[in-house]
């Protein structure tokens, strides 16, 4: 249990001090080059096209999956501190906090100045949201960011904090696998899942499946951080604005808790009857995500505590694989005698 609180931890600083490493030596980014390459025009039949995407949801997140597991399970076996080590750095590369948080501010703070300022806001937005932006007013462009931060904390915090939290007092390579195979399913729909792509259906579809739960979790730790638990409530008239059956809920539900309208333009509008997000709202809604995570990643160790104590009282946590999440922390203690 221990193991699992010190890996969270040091993931989450390792985020909040580094943020995203460059491209080149992102595996997210190799992985997106993988994925790349397939997304191109296909002469095949739309059936074809399903089918080919269908493997390719079952198989290209196996990559990092099979990747992260054998390195946490191989370095485990060579010193136990180091599968540890090595199961943080995994699950720091999955998580995209800091950066989803300077982006959102950056673009909300740009939204208010000169027509330099704006077209810089319409820029950096776009690294955000994948609609046109192009005719957006400076609201709609609040509007976008703050629906985003909602989106991606989704996506990029609780999706793979959550299943490595749970899994990791069981198995920490297990967590580790769990962890990357998320964010190739992730990546793999933010690339492919469109209605225009047949190949991407698959890909859609199992991501639907796997943000079922983070969607939800992320709604709820929104409504917390707001001190406003019935805010979901109120979310719930609009979570199923969106076509996706889980971003509507984090969205929705930071439309209600800030009182503020999210839209997005002939697609839906989130609390239509509330004006757009002003400049403090936007930055508002910054600082709510960020406590919105802490709040997530809180839950994550309830699990966790849950989980151990399961293990435990069934042996599994003394077995062969979870076992060795004790070693690492007992060995600690043993050094920190003998230096005492």
């Amino acid at each position: 249990m221990l193991t699992t609180v010190i890996v969270l931890v040091v993931a989450v600083g390792l985020d909040w001090l580094i943020g995203e490493p460059p491209n080149s030596m992102h595996p997210v980014a190799w992985l997106g080059r993988l994925v790349g390459a397939l997304d191109r025009e296909w002469s095949e039949s739309e059936r074809r096209q399903r089918l080919v995407g269908g493997a390719i949801a079952l198989l290209v997140p196996l990559v990092p999956a099979g990747v992260a597991g054998a390195a946490v399970l191989v370095s485990t076996t060579i010193f136990p501190l180091l599968g540890a080590a090595i199961a943080a750095v995994v699950l720091f590369l999955t998580m995209s906090l800091r950066s989803l948080l300077a982006l959102t501010d950056e673009v909300v703070s740009a939204t208010v100045g000169n027509a330099t300022d704006l077209e810089t806001a319409r820029s950096r937005v776009r690294g955000l949201v994948g609609r046109d932006v192009s005719s957006l007013s400076p609201a709609e462009i609040r509007s976008a960011a703050v629906e985003s931060a909602a989106e991606n904390l989704a996506d990029g915090v609780v999706a793979t904090v959550l299943p490595f939290a749970v899994l990791a007092p069981v198995s920490l390579p297990g967590a580790a696998a769990v962890a990357a195979w998320v964010k190739g399913v992730n990546t793999l729909d933010s690339m492919l899942g469109y209605p225009s792509k047949p190949i991407g259906s698959a890909s859609a579809r199992l991501d639907d499946v796997v943000m079922w739960i983070p969607a939800r979790v992320t709604a709820a730790a929104i409504a917390l951080a707001t001190v406003d638990p019935l805010a979901i409530r109120r979310a719930t008239a609009w979570t199923r604005a969106p076509p996706s059956p889980n971003s509507g809920w984090p969205m929705a539900t930071l439309a209600c808790a800030l009182s503020v309208r999210l839209t997005k333009p002939g697609v839906y509008d989130l609390n239509p009857t509330a004006p757009l997000p002003t400049l403090a709202d936007g930055s508002r809604a910054t600082t709510v995500v960020g406590v919105a995570a802490a709040v997530a990643i809180l839950f994550a160790i309830v699990a966790s505590v849950g989980v151990a104590s399961l293990a435990a009282a069934s042996g599994v946590a003394d077995g062969p694989v979870g076992g060795t999440l004790n070693s690492s922390v007992e060995l600690l203690s043993v050094g920190v005698d003998q230096w005492s």
